[in-house]
């Protein structure tokens, strides 16, 4: 059996404020782009891991001041997604992308069975196993949950520029979903994406579907366009748009 990480590399999950006092519960699948030691640079260059192959541009910072102004619990991955995917089923072809948009990721190429079981034990597990362990606290104790995964994306994909500035994905509908669109739409300088530029399938996607859908919680995924958060004046001016309307969202819901 294999150990990736060495007794002295970083745990794989920050959890913030856990004593948190609101009912929501944030998740960041891509907060980090740190590699283990063990697997060198993944054979890409420091130019290609700091693009948004390698992790969600802004959304650390984002998510730990959105924490903060909301006295929320939250927990973010701190290594790269190109190591393993956090936000797919380790079986997924996307799990460990021996390519990534348009680059190829030597390190990732033909692994063995072992290889990857490695990965999944070290980061993938742990990442989970903590997520799924808050929230068994929270139902222990009978509090509310509202599960609300935060995420990054490019401006452009593949030589194509996205118009969406933000987007609201759900894999089916829920309540909190239409009030997050609503609330957004309504802020009027916003371009405004409903399951943009994803969609979250049964097969593309992870911590919502199991951490939320499947538990029967409230949930959505908050996507933010990474230029608009790629600097702390950014992340600070989202953090305080986000706190603001994911609170009179919650505060919706409890009236439902």
């Amino acid at each position: 059996m294999i150990d990736l990480l060495a007794p002295d590399e970083p745990h794989p999950v920050r959890i913030l404020r856990p004593d948190g006092g609101s009912d929501l519960l944030l998740a960041a699948d891509h907060a980090g782009q740190l590699i283990p030691r063990a697997l060198g640079t993944l054979g890409i260059d420091e130019a290609e891991r700091g693009r948004h192959i390698a992790w969600d541009i802004g959304i650390a910072g984002v998510t730990e001041q959105l924490a903060e102004l909301l006295d929320a619990t939250a927990i973010l991955q701190v290594y790269s997604r190109l190591v393993i995917d956090c936000n797919r089923t380790p079986t997924h072809p996307t799990s460990i992308p021996p390519i990534s948009e348009l680059t190829k990721i030597p390190g990732n190429t033909g692994l063995g069975d072992a290889e990857r079981d490695a990965r999944r034990r070290a980061i993938f597990d742990p990442y989970h196993a903590a997520l799924a362990g808050l929230i068994d606290r929270r139902v222990a104790s009978g509090r509310r949950i509202v599960l609300v995964a935060m995420h990054s994306f490019t401006p452009v994909f593949k030589a194509v520029a996205r118009r969406v500035e933000v987007g609201v994905l759900f894999h089916h509908e829920t309540p909190l979903s239409r009030i997050m669109l609503e609330l957004l739409r309504a802020e009027g300088d916003l371009a405004v994406g409903a399951n943009e530029p994803y969609e979250i399938t049964d097969d593309s996607d992870y911590t919502v579907l199991v951490h939320g859908e499947a538990r029967g919680l409230e949930h959505v995924e908050i996507e933010i366009r990474q230029d608009l958060i790629a600097d702390s004046a950014g992340q600070a001016a989202w953090a305080r748009r986000m706190a603001r309307l994911l609170g009179e969202a919650n505060e919706r819901l409890r009236t439902l």
